[in-house]
């Protein structure tokens, strides 16, 4: 199959499984958000604030080194899965004796049996990235798909039946152990990888170097997302977290789905061509565009539907949760441009770089979101996230196109046919609004999000459908292409 048809396959089967997963993933959160409080969801965020930053470190970044590398062998394998066992057994004993400290520095109690049970992830992610990895790499993206949804789903149910049996937080964290179990089960009988235990120094060395950068691009990354959760854990209780959380995370939801199922096709054929700055530049530009098709009308459309979304969905407990949610995703455009600059900085190895736009960026979000937080509760917390990224994209933006040769006249030919279409769009929101009646916005959320974000995206689909522009022509053609064998 040739590169394109590879990427093509792989976007095909990574946008399946994200958007299933994240369809299952919105139904059962909907089902624990009417089970569960804000507070519960509080808890379990500031316990991730230490599991998730250790967590990036214990894997060492081996696992994208494996995928990147341009040969890997089952030794190499084995050498990364021994390692990052050795790690992941050390990081679970750290946590086991250091939870009673984070229990008092939250003044809660309850910390130190969530820290301890959470910690038991760190002993099965290295059986689980492994394998993970090696399907990441041979491009077998249908597989992965599968395991992620089947792994979604049984975890979300089992998260539903405790959260309904009165375990209250417990629900979520046992779940997501259960959720890891499941992943290496269905991940053993798809790939041939039985990990051995084997240390080799020069091997570490080999992936550590890549990996090392990895693992300082993803904590400096995880910084600039969770230093707002920290500042309004410390100033504001579980409560605001849980809503300030809710809000954000559904603004992600259209990274998470669509942009991150381009990104992992992409940025593995961008390292095999790693030594060809144009094919490289092609595949820049061209993920730009296609996110800006398919990923800025989510973000329009969350930005515009925030309170009825957040009334219809989840009750009027989470409705302060709905600023969070706007105010986020109307960077949405900036998000658009700063993903395919990442993959651009990660394929060619120059991670380093990166590492100093994240911490910089957390800066901001840390001031923007404490002041912010202090001004407007938690919609100003919101505003620092967002001044956060759009520092940050112009910046990473500079960096990934010294890797080839660009001009604003290419990131304007890349973004134009999508803002098009997404400018439409928002006509066609105002114009649906205006011609609705008055009131239903607020007294029938359901209706209103059907009529105006039902027609505006129909709309949407038309024009791109059958009005396409030169550059997206192909891309339409296929879809109608699609639909009518569907028909």
């Amino acid at each position: 199959m040739s590169l394109g048809g590879s990427i093509r396959s792989g976007i095909k089967w990574l946008l399946a499984g994200n958007v299933g997963i994240q369809i299952t993933q919105f139904i059962f959160g909907i089902i624990l958000a009417r089970l569960l409080v804000p507070a519960d969801f509080g808890l379990i965020v500031t316990i991730q604030i230490f599991t998730g930053f250790v967590g990036l470190v214990s894997g060492g970044g081996m696992g994208q080194a494996l995928v990147r590398a341009k040969e890997a062998t089952e030794h190499d394998f084995n050498v990364v899965f021994t390692a990052q066992l050795i790690i992941g057994a050390f990081v679970y004993l750290g946590f086991f004796f250091t939870a009673p400290l984070i229990a008092d520095a939250f003044g809660n109690p309850l910390y130190t049996d969530l820290v301890r049970v959470s910690a038991i992830s760190f002993l099965i992610r290295p059986f689980v990235n492994t394998r993970a990895s090696w399907l990441h790499r041979e491009m077998r993206f249908k597989q992965g798909a599968m395991i992620g949804l089947t792994s979604g789903i049984l975890t979300g149910l089992a998260s539903i039946a405790m959260a309904n049996g009165g375990m209250g937080v417990w629900s979520l964290t046992l779940s997501g152990i259960l959720g890891s179990l499941i992943s290496l089960l269905m991940l053993d009988r798809v790939t041939t990888r039985r990990p051995s235990l084997i240390f080799s120094m020069a091997t570490i060395r080999k992936f550590g170097a890549y990996g090392l950068k990895v693992s300082l691009n993803d904590l400096a990354s995880y910084f600039t997302k969770q230093v707002s959760n920290t500042i309004i854990s410390r100033v504001s209780g579980p409560s605001s977290v849980g809503l300030f959380n809710k809000g954000e995370s559904l603004a992600w939801l259209p990274f998470s789905t669509v942009s991150a199922s381009v990104y992992d096709a992409v940025f593995r054929a961008m390292a095999k061509v790693q030594d060809n700055p144009d094919q490289t530049k092609y595949l820049f530009f061209r993920m730009m565009s296609l996110m800006t098709l398919y990923t800025l009308p989510l973000y329009v459309g969350l930005a515009w539907m925030a309170e009825p979304f957040m009334l219809f969905v989840y009750g009027e407990k989470w409705l302060p949760a709905a600023d969070p949610l706007r105010i986020v995703s109307l960077a949405g455009l900036f998000i658009c441009i700063g993903h395919p600059c990442g993959a651009v900085l990660a394929a060619q190895n120059r991670l380093g770089r990166e590492v100093w736009v994240h911490i910089s960026q957390g800066v901001i979000v840390a001031i923007g979101c404490y002041f912010g937080l202090k001004a407007w509760g938690v919609a100003g917390a919101a505003l620092g996230v967002f001044l956060g990224i759009a520092y940050s994209t112009p910046v990473m933006y500079y960096l990934a196109t010294r890797c080839f040769p660009a001009s604003l006249a290419d990131l304007g030919r890349a973004l134009a046919p999508g803002l098009k279409l997404n400018a439409l769009l928002l006509v066609a929101l105002a114009i649906l609004h205006s011609l609705l009646p008055a009131g239903m916005r607020e007294n029938h959320p359901a209706l209103y999000i059907i009529a105006a974000g039902g027609g505006a995206g129909l709309i949407y689909a038309a024009a791109f459908l059958f009005f396409p522009s030169a550059s997206l022509l192909v891309e339409a053609q296929r879809w109608r292409k699609l639909l009518r064998l569907a028909q």
